[in-house]
């Protein structure tokens, strides 16, 4: 026993040493990047998750913004060894991971290892449907068609497929409908250009890399055994890294349910009209029922009306027009598998959509009648479409046996997993025990970079004339700032009202969310230099703007989800029947990893300096709110709108 301590002791120092002088001043590291400052808490964190692989211990780790906590993990998860599956919140992040992080790691470890990024078989070039597409027997318009014939081009020179590489069609464009597949309608072993599959060759790749980069979606296909074939990575793993750790159990969540769109049956009609011209022209019936369906579809979409909405299943129940429309939706679509049937042995693109029909009709009715009690049922309505959806009421006891059945060492790490210190909250919302957390804040020095102003007498978030009140504390705020800020809110109605009143009350530039792309919006937001973006759920995270450009970050309420959501609804219910406080064990840590998230806006580097306006009266007037304030970074906090202007002047009070 003492000779295998000693051991492991000499491991741990070999460790400690390797690592702190990596990260030190004088390390290979701040070779690469001569801006690369040492942080100690950065330090102890790559230490604890090369205990944690050593020692084969899940480990969740909260780490503050600013402690670097992406080289925390990446440098002792590749000096193990070991084969490693690093899980990102976004493509964006996957793409910054494999292109920027590695290679700067790669060249300061002087250490050899192979790494792939995998995403979604959506990202990937399908070539057999790109062929289709240009051989269809029907017309596209002119900016779809010289899309195309920019993706044709293209496909002629890429070697890895990722439709990122085509910079002049947008990602977001229709047409990549017509040259990406789905699980749905990719034919797999039968299709012709199988065995040029740039799909297959990047699942290949990532088999054969020592560290994989992908990210959450893609990991709960593995779990959630629908992406056929990616489950061969999941196995090998030694270490699973989940990166933004907090956003895993929605997604999860998602990927554990099943949904029935007005996107998907269209997709079913677009895919078997164009195989009907290819193999099957002489079956009329079948273009027919190609058409009946789509009619139907937008029939039934006509029937919520044109408000964007979504509802608890019980509504449709109750409803006799939508219930009717239902019946006849899942008529038409059973009337195309019959058209289908005769037809699947033309082609494996007719087989595929055959089978893609039954699988659609199936989960329909699946939806349609489950009464168990153990899901979550409900409906969504967007502009032009719908979907149908069911959800596992409790992931955690699935996502627990996930854990359990691969021996991999998972490492749970973001900024924001805990409230007031407390881990329990992330933890059991993914059922994972025996796990070691640590927490360390961060680096930035926010009393002397913040103040934190939460002004007076403003009226409860329940009244009328609440939203007018929060713009009124707000304009000063920003006339002392000079612009410069993000205004974030919990609901679009009260972002479209802010956006209205400040119109008229201000003269700087206003970025309001939805008016063009996110993307766009963040890059005219840092070339203004003074502008003032409003946005909702999407800028409250992800989202990294340094220097004075962001100066000011805005918070109309404490950000509560709504009660009315129909998922949320269940899953309280579904609590309150177990004896548990939903309010105290969902509804507010919830809450309080929103809040923290979009206080991680203000303050992103060492330089940067700015005002946080939270302007919700229940953070002092409920004795919830000490949980809040007890959650946020230790700034200085004020009540007056004259310590806003003397921080601006650059005074301190």
């Amino acid at each position: 026993m003492a000779s295998g301590g000693t051991e492991q002791a000499a491991a741990d120092r070999h460790w400690h040493l390797q690592l702190e002088e990596f990260f030190s001043s004088a390390g290979p590291l701040r070779r690469i990047i001569p801006s690369y400052l040492p942080r100690a808490a950065q330090v102890e964190m790559a230490e604890a998750i090369a205990e944690a692989i050593e020692s084969r211990r899940h480990l969740i780790a909260e780490a503050g913004t600013g402690t670097g906590k992406t080289f925390a993990y990446l440098v002792p998860a590749i000096l193990s060894g070991k084969k490693v599956l690093i899980s990102t919140g976004t493509r964006n992040l996957q793409d910054q991971l494999f292109n920027k992080d590695l290679p700067q790691i790669r060249e300061a470890l002087a250490v050899p290892f192979s790494a792939a990024v995998l995403k979604g078989r959506s990202n990937y070039l399908c070539l057999y449907r790109l062929d289709n597409a240009m051989h269809a027997n029907r017309g596209f318009s002119r900016q779809d068609a010289a899309a195309l014939a920019k993706i044709h081009a293209w496909s002629k020179r890429t070697r890895n497929g990722d439709i990122a590489e085509v910079s002049d069609v947008p990602e977001a464009s229709p047409v990549w409908f017509q040259a990406t597949s789905t699980l749905d309608n990719c034919l797999g072993q039968d299709c012709p250009d199988f065995s040029r599959c740039l799909l297959l060759k990047a699942r290949r790749k990532a088999q054969e890399s020592e560290i994989v980069v992908v990210n959450h979606h893609l990991l709960c296909a593995d779990w959630s055994i629908r992406e056929t074939g990616f489950g061969e990575l999941l196995p090998n793993a030694e270490v699973v890294v989940v990166d933004e750790a907090h956003q895993l159990a929605d997604t999860a969540s998602n990927f554990l349910g099943v949904t029935v769109s007005a996107k998907q049956l269209q997709d079913l009609c677009r895919d078997t009209e164009l195989e009907f011209y290819k193999d099957a022209a002489d079956m009329p019936a079948l273009r027919s029922a190609c058409e009946d369906l789509q009619k139907e579809v937008k029939d039934f979409r006509l029937l919520f009306g044109v408000d964007v909405r979504k509802g608890d299943w019980r509504e449709l129940a109750h409803n006799p027009k939508i219930k009717a429309g239902l019946d006849s939706l899942t008529e038409q679509l059973q009337a195309l598998v019959a058209a289908l049937k005769p037809a699947s042995v033309r082609s494996k693109g007719l087989e595929s959509c055959y089978k893609r029909g039954q699988n659609l009709a199936a989960t329909l009715q699946a939806i349609v009648e489950d009464d168990s009690g153990k899901w979550i049922r409900w409906y969504e309505t967007y502009k032009q479409s719908f979907s149908l959806n069911r959800a596992p009421l409790d992931i955690a006891s699935e996502f627990q046996n996930f854990m359990q059945q691969n021996q991999a060492t998972w490492i749970f790490t973001s900024a924001t997993l805990s409230v007031a210190q407390d881990f329990s909250h992330f933890a059991n919302s993914l059922g994972i025990v025996d796990a070691h957390s640590r927490s360390w804040e961060s680096p930035f020095d926010y009393a002397a970079q913040s103040l934190f102003y939460h002004p007076r007498n403003l009226p409860m978030p329940s009244e009328p004339n609440y939203v007018q009140a929060v713009v009124e504390v707000a304009i000063p705020v920003l006339e002392a700032s000079g612009g410069r800020a993000f205004f974030l809110f919990t609901s679009h109605r009260a972002l479209q009202e802010a956006a209205q009143l400040l119109e008229q009350r201000t003269g700087h530039t206003l970025l309001v969310q939805g008016s063009r792309p996110k993307s766009l919006l963040l890059a005219e937001f840092k070339r203004h230099g003074n502008a003032v973006l409003l946005g909702t759920a999407s800028f409250w995270e992800g989202v990294d703007v340094r220097g004075e450009a962001l100066s000011c970050v805005i918070i109309d309420k404490l950000p509560f989800a709504s009660p009315s959501d129909p998922v949320l609804q269940a899953r309280l219910e579904a609590m309150r029947r177990q004896g548990r406080n939903p309010f105290f064990e969902q509804q507010l840590p919830s809450a309080v990893i929103t809040l923290k998230q979009g206080v991680g806006r203000l303050i992103r580097d060492v330089r940067d300096r700015g005002v946080l306006l939270v302007c919700d009266p229940r953070l002092l007037k409920r004795s919830y709110g000490r949980v809040f304030l007890d959650s946020l970074p230790a700034m200085r906090r004020t009540r007056d709108i004259e310590d806003v202007q003397e921080f601006f002047a650059g005074r301190r009070s």
